[in-house]
């Protein structure tokens, strides 16, 4: 039978860009990211993970509705998105509504403005995001607003970008950027930019804000779309087809046809369900049910709501929540508009605007996906339509889900929820009311995330008359995500509370029953926590309605927007509510920034350079460099097991093709070369394993393939043959590491002095506290780009290597070792990197040399971009460690010595973890200790090997500091700043812990910046609203913390070269790597500084006439790590120097000329140097003194967080950080590090699990299970101000770093959570009627919400309701 009904394949036509596209034989498995970057010149959509969990590949999709002449827009995740779905359809990409040939949108220019990118490699996606909320609010009924602005409104701004990924800026900046374009915004509340100053006129802002375009002309749907498409299209490539049906008579026969010829099919709505569930093996058939009218549409009319089971969530949650719609709503109303609430939580803008709700509800049905919408629908008592060959049923939604997973042969039609009403037959005064709710627990409030539970409750709920209280007539409770199959309806709950009274008792009892029906499965994570929650929603739902008045009740049910437990139970449990100034939207803040004008441009805060270009997607990174002819691409096979022998590696039969080039591993090492993969001053480390590997995620070999996509196929797919005999178990802890002996050396003169007797400091204690116990937890670098190489064989056996790496200069000489070649047939160049954290240091060379290898041997360029799953698997991450302490402190909480054993896991190679013991003591010692004494040892494990992360071993030593003084406080019941601040550093302590780098005493800022930020963060004054707020509120506790941190950077030696060009133009070269963290715009400002020394007219403008040029390890060499804080500073003392050679030479020749012509400007000048041969070419090799190469960096925060007891979340209502910034180069742009790397400490002191399982395979494989912060996950309120400390000769231009040491403050979020949690626990001991004066209890890193909540007592609704019924 023929699969087409005699069709002929068609061809697949549509535009980017505007654009067309026309293809005969597409390939219906290939996404449209993937076309886009190889068969396109539009570079700006990014592959961050290949999930659509991230946002940097998104695209705007529009579509013409001929029947109603209009153009939808939507923006849609191109990873996910199949190519042949675009059909008809234009597609709009960063570069396409702007860029630096025709002009730059608006919304380039307000990014770049707003100082709101930073690596880039994000950006463009966020734009995209924004475009499109802009585009549609144009669409809107809304007034037209005031010119400058759009019909968006701030709320819709922020979350517009809710689902889109940023590593580097905080978000903040991201934030006001978009929120410039809404026309309810109050331009007061927008943070430091380049378009104006404080405390001018809103007109003056208006003004200078970049023109705002509304009519959006540079996005018009092409005319030849409307004219010549036709839905019904049939597309076939060599194996495979694709069908768009318009009738259900035509997917049957489809479906019919692939039954008799056992085809593999795939059918496909929006295919984000894709980045789920990973399509391992390939289909032959894809069938797009979009075209179908009964899949697609949704009907309401008096029995219920049906919808098509292709109709997209964004479109289910317009047409069950209009806008406009107004109240008073009826019971049903307020059913379908809860709903729809609930589904704009679910993933994402761009995922939802594609993904469906058919598609959902099968996944949950045939994969046992954690669905929102099942739990919800089942409360609703729906029912679903199921098509099975040609006979058609309607079944409750709850069958469904039971049912054995869905046939071939079967379709999901639509899903209906009936019109749910009371009955009403009660007199008015006690009528019955439908009452609705949908519950959510997830790491993220606004979505983009897997709930943990999720909960959906209907109930019929009357006054009763005879006793005042509320009667329970009928309720439906479902509950999913827990770690079941399906979603279920707690039916024996249900059936106990049936016709009740509702009382504290009746609740107790429901609530216990609950807890034994909603129980995980085995293997569940933090099952008892799903459990707990459960309980939670339960009890939020119904305590509102104990013993309410007639009044109250009637009041209470009437009310739409009381779905909050809080507001309801707290209205009767507290006789005092005391509210925080939380500001409405996601994120606000000040920031307090002084500017020098002493070293013009030097200190003035001026846009990043590339801003605008990277906005628009323009700026190129590795990947985006086209391949060169005949390129290949690979892919890693790695290890899975810990330690074993590898055997074989095999692929399997079905990819044994002439598209698979080769299989490189250790036995593919050139002669004369070596099998190495990096190297440190430590130590090196293989690029392949030998015969034995010793850590999962260990490289065993390398796929070559002509795509990357079958490489990486080939790759995933790979059958490794392990065997295990005569090995001795793998070393998988610190523990096993010390008593097997299987430790790092670190090199005497990096290993940390001990400060002090501690033997006298212990005698002189009042109090001890002895071996207590932290363990702290990994993380990983989440940069947006993962590795990723380019190697291009060149002439004379020379090879080219284009690297996304900190530290270009070690991978040359690593890929010189391994090709067995001299160094000068090497080049390495890195323009950009998009994100490195210390992940694109040491990590990023074995896939520079294996991209190198792969080229040598095959004589084909090669390249390779890791899978966000296998550089997870890879990557290492931050240090974990167990530290084991003893204190001895006063009675006044003067601490009198500390001593600790600290265990590091470093892995299986050293890379650069001695360097650790050194860092983490140095950041331990911002207290006074009295004496400190360690014992810190370097454990060799079989993990894969950790590296730098950013503040490595600070942030931990930094922390540990703060547990310490947090246990010693408990132990006093003593106010924990107040232990802080009694041990903060004298200046003479200061010397005495940190000499050498302790610098003069009018250096020592920190006891100012304590001061003053107690009083710009209205520090004192807060904790007493804290302490009042936990007093009388029950569910919610509060707390609030200032934390100190004292950071040592390092100059190291650094390279620079500057060049002055025919037409006074200046091309720079320095050895530090642009990674966002603005080093590229700091040194154009030194070298327009420096030269400016020349005094010649129009030298103001020199800015504008420098370029930096990308690192190129032939042109510049010995240029280091890109790393520590401190190579913008190193990388502009060297450009001065090299500027200051360069006006030296140039001063006769200018005096000359003076006296010659009175005045002369900078490019007649450089016009007569060029003639009168004057080197304009200087290098230099700044080496800082001995006496100036370290010092100290200061600076302190203040957080204010609450904690929900019942779901564990925690909220960061304010943060307000003062950071010494010395003079900074460019206030701008350390702004931007510090929020950056506050919002990152704030990820691992809070969100970030990188665990690993018992055989030390990591858990988290990419955006599903590992959570970095999102914009809503921020400080609500976001304050910095950089301090300018004053003049220092012996720093650049008096400057300090500021890429590193902000993120130790985050810990100040982590002791408010605690602080919070101490109320919490109080409180709970107080219900149980034990003794509330013990406060010490261990808070874990991350504080997820699991953790948070497993504090706050699992069993904190049953313990409160026991002590309700006691009081009663």
């Amino acid at each position: 039978m023929d699969a087409n009904g005699g069709k002929t394949p068609g061809t697949l036509v549509f535009a980017v860009n505007g654009e067309r596209f026309e293809l005969s034989n597409p390939d219906p498995s290939t996404t449209l990211l993937e076309f886009l970057r190889t068969h396109t010149r539009f570079k700006s959509v990014k592959l961050g993970c290949g999930e659509g969990g991230c946002g940097a590949c998104v695209v705007l999709v529009s579509k013409y509705d001929p029947v109603l002449d209009r153009v939808d827009d939507f923006t849609a995740s191109s990873c996910l998105t199949l190519l042949c779905s675009i059909h008809g359809r234009s597609i709009t990409t960063s570069e396409g509504f702007g860029n630096s040939r025709e002009g730059f949108h608006s919304i380039h220019e307000r990014i770049a403005g707003f100082h709101a990118t930073q690596c880039g490699f994000c950006t463009p996606g966020m734009c995209v995001s924004i475009f499109g909320a802009l585009v549609n609010a144009e669409k809107t009924g809304r007034p037209d607003p005031s010119s400058g602005f759009s019909k968006m409104t701030v709320g819709e701004a922020e979350k517009a970008i809710s689902g889109n990924l940023c590593r580097c800026t905080g978000y903040r900046s991201i934030a006001d950027a978009c929120k410039s374009f809404a026309a309810d915004i109050d331009m007061e509340d927008l943070g430091f930019n380049s378009f104006w100053r404080k405390g001018e006129s809103r007109d003056i802002k208006l003004s200078r804000l970049p023109k705002y375009d509304f009519n959006h002309k540079n996005k018009i749907f092409p005319m030849f779309l409307k004219k010549e498409i036709k839905p019904d299209v049939f597309l076939a490539s060599e194996k495979q087809s694709w069908h768009s049906p318009t009738s259900l008579e035509e997917l049957q026969s489809l479906l019919e046809i692939n039954q008799v010829a056992e085809t593999q099919i795939k059918l496909v709505a929006g295919n984000t369900g894709m980045g789920y569930y990973k399509d391992i093996e390939g289909y032959d058939m894809f069938i797009d049910l979009r075209g179908i009218s009964e899949l697609s549409k949704i009907k309401e009319d008096v029995t219920g709501v049906e919808i098509g089971a292709a109709v997209t969530i964004s479109k289910a949650i317009e047409a069950l929540k209009p806008e406009g719609r107004c109240e008073p709503l009826s019971d049903f109303e307020m059913i379908l508009v809860k709903f729809a609430d609930h589904m704009s939580k679910i993933a994402s803008g761009f995922i939802r605007n594609t993904g469906s709700v058919g598609g959902n509800l099968v996944m949950a049905q045939k994969n046992n996906f954690p669905s929102d919408i099942a739990s919800v629908l089942l409360a609703c008592d729906s029912m679903v339509h199921i098509m099975t060959g040609t006979h058609f049923e309607w079944l409750s939604l709850e069958e469904f889900l039971e049912r054995p997973p869905l046939g071939l042969k079967s379709v999901l039609l639509s899903v209906k929820i009936p019109s749910l009403e009371s009955s009403n037959n009660a007199s008015p005064e006690h009528k019955s009311k439908l009452f609705f709710e949908t519950f959510r627990a997830a790491p993220r409030p606004l979505g983009n995330a897997l709930p943990y539970l999720n909960a959906a409750f209907l109930a019929e709920i009357s006054p009763c008359k005879d006793s005042g209280g509320t009667t329970i007539n009928s309720c439906r409770l479902s509950f999913g995500a827990y770690g079941t199959k399906h979603a279920i309806r707690a039916k024996r709950v249900e059936e106990l509370l049936l016709g009740r009274l509702l009382k504290v008792g009746i609740l107790y009892e429901a609530v216990n029953l609950l807890t034994a029906i909603v129980v995980p499965e085995d293997g569940t994570s933090r099952a008892a926590y799903r459990s707990s929650l459960a309980a939670g929603f339960l009890f939020e739902f119904f305590n509102p309605f104990i013993d309410s008045s007639d009044e109250m009740l009637n009041g209470y049910l009437n009310r739409y927007n009381c779905s909050s437990f809080v507001k309801a139970s707290e209205m009767k449990d507290n006789h005092l509510q005391v509210h925080h100034d939380i500001t409405p939207s996601l994120s606000s803040g000040k920031q307090v920034l002084q500017f020098s004008g002493e070293y013009s441009p030097v200190g003035k805060p001026i846009m990043k350079s590339g801003a605008a270009f990277q906005a628009s997607g323009e700026a190129v990174f590795v990947d985006d460099i086209p391949s060169p002819t005949n390129c290949l691409h690979g892919a890693y096979i790695y290890s899975t097991k810990p330690l074993a022998r590898v055997k074989s590696i095999k692929l399997k039969p079905e990819l044994q093709s002439d598209k698979i080039r080769a299989i490189i591993s250790i036995k593919d090492i050139l002669e004369g070369g070596e099998n190495v993969g990096s190297k440190t001053i430590f130590a090196t480390e293989p690029l392949f394993a030998d015969e034995i590997t010793r850590c999962v995620g260990e490289r065993l070999a390398f796929v070559v393939a002509d795509t990357q996509k079958l490489a990486d196929m080939a790759a995933n797919t790979a059958v490794v043959d392990y065997d295990f005999e005569n090995l001795e178990s793998p070393i998988l802890s610190v523990e096993e590491a010390v008593e097997r002996s299987s430790l790092f050396e670190v090199p005497s003169f990096l290993y940390p002095q001990q400060v002090g007797e501690l033997s006298k400091g212990m005698a002189e204690a009042d109090h001890k506290i002895l071996s207590a116990e932290i363990k702290l937890g990994s993380q990983y670098y989440f940069y947006l780009e993962t590795q990723t190489a380019l190697a291009i064989p060149d002439e004379d056996n020379c090879m080219v290597v284009y690297s996304s790496s900190q530290c270009p200069e070690f991978a040359h000489s690593t890929i010189a070792r391994c090709l067995g070649v001299p160094e000068h047939n090497v080049r390495v160049i890195t323009r950009r990197v998009g994100g490195g954290f210390g992940g694109k240091a040491i990590k990023s060379i074995p896939v520079a040399t294996t991209c190198a290898l792969a080229a040598k041997k095959l004589n084909h360029p090669v390249r390779m971009y890791l899978n966000r799953k296998t550089d997870m698997m890879m990557a290492g991450g931050r240090h974990p460690m167990k530290i084991t302490y003893s204190v001895g402190f006063k009675s006044d909480g003067k601490i009198t010595a500390l001593e600790l054993e600290i265990l590091i896991n470093a892995g299986i190679y050293a890379d650069i973890s001695p360097v650790m013991p050194h860092n983490i003591v140095s950041a331990l010692k911002k207290y006074d200790w009295g004496a400190l004494s360690f014992d810190i040892k370097v454990c060799k494990t079989n993990h894969p090997s950790r590296s730098a992360m950013r503040a490595p071993g600070e942030v931990q030593g930094s922390f540990i500091a703060e547990a310490v003084i947090e246990h010693v406080a408990s132990s006093l019941s003593m106010d924990a700043d107040s232990v802080r601040s009694i041990n903060l550093h004298t200046y003479k302590s200061l010397c005495s812990f940190y000499e050498g780098s302790s610098g003069e005493l009018v250096d020592y800022t920190l006891p100012t910046i304590w001061n003053k930020l107690a009083v710009s963060a209205t520090y004192c004054q807060r904790a007493e609203i804290v302490k009042q707020f936990n007093r009388v509120n029950i569910w919610k506790k509060r707390g609030i913390s200032r934390v100190p941190i004292v950071h040592v950077v390092s100059h190291r030696p650094t390279p620079g070269k500057v060049s002055v060009l025919w037409d006074g133009s200046v091309v720079v070269e320095v050895g530090g790597i642009e990674l966002g963290q603005g080093l590229w715009t700091k040194v154009k400002q030194m070298a327009a500084f420096a030269l400016s020394s020349i005094q010649c007219e129009n030298i103001e403008d020199l800015l504008d006439k420098v370029r930096v040029v990308q690192s190129d390890t032939l042109s510049m060499i010995q240029g280091g790590f890109t790393s520590g804080s401190t190579t913008s500073e190193s990388s502009c003392e060297a450009v001065r120097i090299c500027c200051n050679i360069l006006v030296e030479r140039l001063r006769p020749l200018k005096d000359n000329l003076l006296k010659q012509m009175g005045s002369i400007k900078w490019e007649t000048l450089i016009l007569q140097a060029h003639l009168q041969a004057v080197n304009l070419s200087a290098t230099s090799y700044f080496v800082p003194a001995i006496t100036s190469m370290n010092y100290l960096n200061y600076g302190a925060a203040v957080s204010e967080v609450e904690i929900n007891l019942l779901t564990g979340e925690t909220t960061v209502l304010q943060t307000d950080i003062i950071y010494d910034c010395g003079q900074s180069l460019n206030p701008a742009v350390d702004l931007g590090q510090i929020e950056g790397a506050f919002v990152q400490g704030l990820g691992f002191f809070m969100l970030e699990e990188y665990e690993t399982n018992l055989d030390g395979s990591v858990l988290a494989e990419g955006t599903w299970t590992y959570k970095i912060p999102t914009i809503d996950t921020i400080p609500k309120q976001f304050n910095v101000e950089l301090l300018n400390s004053g003049h220092h000769q012996d720093r650049v231009l008096s400057s300090k770093a500021s890429g590193e040491p902000p993120l130790l403050l985050a810990a100040s979020v982590h002791c408010a959570a605690r602080a919070a949690i101490k109320e919490a626990r109080k409180q709970l001991l107080s219900w149980r009627n034990l003794d509330t004066s013990d406060s010490t209890f261990h808070l874990e890193v991350p504080a997820t919400m699991p953790v948070v909540k497993e504090l706050c007592g699992l069993d904190i609704v049953e313990t409160y309701l026991k002590w309700k019924m006691g009081r009663n």
